[in-house]
């Protein structure tokens, strides 16, 4: 599939926001009063902050290559 730079750059646009809001997610629940409590959620948002890295790394290399 096709995509233009621009579409892919907005992707990227939403990928760093959401980056952004997973990494202080994170940072909230490690600093809850137990966050033992909260390791289902901790873990779910680590998983989600690595997927996103790996597709920020796959758009990098993207515009690397060159697009329309």
């Amino acid at each position: 599939m096709e995509y233009s730079r621009d579409d892919l750059l907005e992707a990227k646009r939403q990928i760093d926001s959401t980056l952004h809001k997973l990494r202080e997610t994170v940072k909230t629940l490690q600093a809850k009063e137990k966050p033992e409590r909260y390791k289902s959620q901790i873990t779910l948002a680590e998983r989600r902050v690595r997927a996103f890295e790996i597709a920020n790394f796959l758009l990098e290399k993207e515009f690397e290559r060159g697009t329309d």
